[in-house]
């Protein structure tokens, strides 16, 4: 049986202290070396050896350098509005009860003018959700742009820009997060049928309608798709991803599902080692690595040709289910649902009975 390498835990970064650890043994072997690592540590098993690098990312403290601060900058602009759109959608409350009213009472013009007046802000701030979701989509491509290029290796690539690699796994987390609420939230789709209908019906009647200026039948057309996916900011996310790999026909899809495997390694080892679990310092990183984990999980799934759960996905799935099922039930129902309702190739021949009982 190989020795293994395994990194200390110490304070200090750039001065590692790694373990000679002999898996026969209690034998341990303190060797001192300066590595630059940075943020991004390597974690080396036995295991790990054989089946490809995992990296332990600092989610908390991930800073830009040079090379990485045109693209950072760029989707930090997109990211500084996300947590604005979870606000706005969290607090959505929907124009039920005027709709109701309205509906009951067709003759009742007052009633009419009032859930119309109670829907149009509403659907303009729907129209901000969905046009934040064409930056989120523009912002991915940059990310994808630069951590699948040839220069590096996928590994290289969040070695050196990791700062870069905390944007897309923000990116992740947002999209998560924002389904959750949307799917939680029926006064969304309800609301934009009415406002459909009535502007439709206006229409026919010649009446002035105040609010297709702001959303005219074209974009209230794409919206209405949007906002019919379970899923809306994953869908946009995977047809992206999806649509990246198609237009970029020079570079090998392994440098992109490469870039989401290893993101989810990335994921899994830091949520089930406890010793590098113990470096975050608020709990709430760790329900960050696991939207982040299902989010590239997913990701993978609708861009490698066989997905995420054959065997010879290069994603440990059953290593990432295990974690997720040895968290609180009540915190990671919603991205075991994730996994079973969004992903593509679950239900396939090819997934393992033992993956999809897991995941019953």
């Amino acid at each position: 049986m190989p020795t293994c390498l395994r990194e200390d835990l110490g304070p200090l970064i750039n001065r590692s202290h790694l373990l000679l650890v002999s898996p026969d043994s209690e034998e341990r072997t303190l060797v001192k070396g300066t590595f630059n690592m940075g943020n991004l540590l390597k974690v080396l098993t036995c295991t790990d050896l054989e089946q490809g690098p995992n990296f332990f990312l600092d989610f908390e403290n991930a800073q830009p350098t040079e090379p990485e601060r045109d693209v950072w900058d760029q989707v930090n602009v997109v990211l500084k509005d996300a947590r604005g759109i979870l606000d706005d959608l969290q607090g959505y409350k929907g124009a039920g009860e005027e709709i109701r009213e309205a509906i009951q009472n067709p003759n009742d013009e007052s009633l009419q003018e009032k859930a119309w007046g109670a829907v149009v802000p509403l659907v303009g701030k729907l129209k901000k959700f969905y046009e934040f979701s064409l930056r989120l989509e523009a912002a991915l491509h940059s990310l994808l742009r630069a951590l699948t290029s040839t220069c590096y290796s996928p590994t290289e690539h969040l070695e050196r820009e990791q700062a870069l690699t905390k944007q897309f796994a923000e990116i992740l987390h947002f999209t998560l997060r924002f389904d959750e609420l949307k799917m939680t939230n029926p006064a969304i789709q309800n609301d934009f049928s009415y406002y459909r209908r009535t502007l439709n019906r206006m229409r026919i009647n010649n009446v002035p309608a105040e609010g297709e200026n702001e959303v005219n039948n074209e974009l209230a057309n794409r919206m209405s798709l949007f906002y019919a996916e379970a899923t809306p900011m994953l869908k946009t996310l995977s047809d992206a991803t999806t649509k990246f790999v198609s237009e970029n026909k020079n570079l090998p899809i392994e440098n992109t599902t490469d870039c989401l495997s290893t993101m989810a390694s990335v994921c899994k080892v830091m949520l089930e080692t406890p010793e590098y679990r113990s470096r975050f310092a608020s709990e709430e990183t760790a329900s960050f690595c696991l939207n982040v984990m299902v989010g590239v999980i997913i990701l993978y799934d609708y861009v490698h040709p066989v997905g995420a759960f054959a065997k010879s996905s290069k994603i440990d799935m059953k290593g990432c289910i295990k974690v997720l099922r040895d968290q609180p039930p009540n915190s990671v129902e919603g991205l075991i649902n994730a996994l079973r309702y969004t992903t593509k190739h679950l239900n396939d021949d090819s997934t393992s009975k033992h993956i999809k009982a897991m995941l019953q």
